[in-house]
């Protein structure tokens, strides 16, 4: 593996060929699209929301179109790559290819980490749910969820995505209904409710420009796990064109969703009575639907955050393992993580997400709460350098993939678009910088990304007569 780049490297010629062990295919266009809109929305959604609300009072929306808008353009930018040239290594193989050997191993790893950590946090808190309705331990179902999914990983890809299809369908149906009885609500529509007016949208900026600053940090990575669509869009039958009608298809209509909620969860709930939900119970979701005398609905919803949990930490085994698998195809791990089934599915990857998911849980249960909270809140920090990444990869690669003619998804007004969206997320992380608990996650991941960009550089001077770093993996 070299340290340069080479951006002229082709998908057709990936080492996979050479080692003969490829993934399945699987895969069809409805499963990726499903999968885009439930990664998206997990339990931060149900649970969250009213945070950046009580900061930002109705002038959220302003927050959540500009953290949307930045979401879309670069999913957009994202799946011009990954539809001209699929990969399982995703935005760390274009990485690779734009800037060398370094960026897909620092980017690739890092991400790895992230969602690992996410893991862990995900089975705790549904086991905890689950616990509570059985009267056992959180740790009991979480143990079972974690088995059932270790076979759902196992067997050939077609039936991941038909389970977390399913998953994602339950969340999406929840939330539709929600539009649809908040709409209801708010027209007075409904018998024995009266139309609730403007009253909560008064005043629209209560905290002024602070306060839609306040609101877009807390939601500017609402929006994180839509990108896993583009790893699992390598393992279906037609990868360019599913990944081409995958994305268009998912980044508006999430933000038809969030945006939506936001605006009658605002305009149902006063501010002063929002903020993080501890439980199903509190949740503003749970409280809408209560006004409109849903039966049960407290015991619907925690239901629904269950399996927003368990279908986010579904995506994330398949993700973590799929990305392990990139790596050693890249020889950025060890060449055991290449092998594949019968079903052709990575095995060895697949045990060794879980091992670390197994011990992200105990760090979650067990290990010290300082290390926990900075690890965690790392997340945001680590998604925004893998945005960055992204943009940087399409400037870079974009020139290359229209001289070859591989296009088949084209990012709008390039390269304007591009920029613009590079120098609002370089804005977002001065806003975190000004943030005291925004700017712990900016110092760790820096501190992280740096040592592993070093360790990058290290490991493809080693591999330099070894690994090609101009065969991006192909699946």
């Amino acid at each position: 593996m070299s340290t340069s780049p080479d951006v002229s490297a082709t998908p057709e010629d990936g080492p996979q060929a050479r080692s003969g062990s490829e993934l399945g295919h699987g895969l069809r266009t409805r499963h990726l699209t499903m999968m885009g809109l439930g990664s998206a929305i997990g339990a931060g959604l149900f649970l969250g929301t009213g945070v950046g609300i009580k900061a930002a009072g109705p002038a959220v929306l302003i927050s959540y179109v500009i953290a949307g808008i930045i979401v879309v353009f670069v999913m957009r930018m994202l799946g011009e790559l990954a539809a001209a040239r699929p990969a399982s290594g995703t935005f760390a193989t274009y990485a690779r290819q734009a800037f060398g050997g370094w960026a897909g191993f620092s980017l690739g790893w890092l991400y790895w980490f992230m969602l690992i950590m996410v893991m862990g946090a995900e089975i705790t808190g549904a086991g905890a749910i689950m616990g509570n309705w059985f009267g056992v331990e959180g740790w009991v179902p979480g143990l079972v969820c974690v088995v059932l999914f270790t076979v759902v990983n196992l067997f050939a890809v077609r039936g991941f995505g038909e389970f977390e299809y399913w998953f994602s369908f339950v969340k999406v149906a929840v939330i539709i209904f929600f539009l649809i009885v908040g709409v209801l609500l708010i027209f007075g529509w409904l018998p024995g409710h009266a139309a609730v007016g403007a009253d909560n949208f008064t005043p629209f900026a209560p905290e002024g420009l602070p306060g839609i600053s306040a609101g877009l940090l807390a939601v500017a990575f609402a929006f994180g796990g839509i990108e896993i669509v583009t790893i699992a869009a390598a393992e279906s039958d037609r990868p360019a064109q599913a990944i081409t009608a995958a994305v268009r298809a998912v980044v508006w209509r999430i933000m038809v969703f969030y945006l939506g909620s936001v605006l009658v969860i605002t305009a149902l709930l006063d501010r002063s009575t929002l903020d993080e939900a501890e439980g199903a119970a509190d949740s503003p979701f749970t409280r809408v639907l209560a006004m409109a005398d849903v039966p049960g609905i407290v015991g619907i919803m925690e239901v629904v955050i269950v399996l927003a949990l368990l279908s986010a930490f579904n995506a994330q085994i398949y993700a973590t393992s799929r990305l392990m698998y990139s790596f050693a195809q890249q020889g950025n791990a060890p060449a055991v993580f290449r092998r594949v089934s019968g079903q052709k599915v990575p095995v060895a990857a697949v045990a060794c997400s879980l091992v670390f998911a197994f011990i992200s849980v105990g760090l979650q249960v067990w290990g010290p709460a300082d290390l926990i909270n900075i690890l965690f809140n790392a997340v945001g920090g680590a998604l925004l350098v893998i945005w960055v990444m992204i943009v940087l990869s399409e400037l870079r690669l974009r020139p290359v993939l229209e001289k070859e003619g591989s296009l088949k998804l084209r990012m709008w007004f390039w390269p304007v678009l591009p920029v613009v969206t590079l120098v609002g997320l370089l804005g977002l992380t001065v806003l975190m910088l000004f943030d005291e608990t925004a700017r712990q996650q900016v110092i760790a991941v820096a501190v992280a990304f740096g040592l592993l960009c070093l360790l990058g550089v290290y490991v493809s001077a080693r591999h330099g007569r070894s690994a090609d770093d101009s065969l991006p993996d192909r699946v």
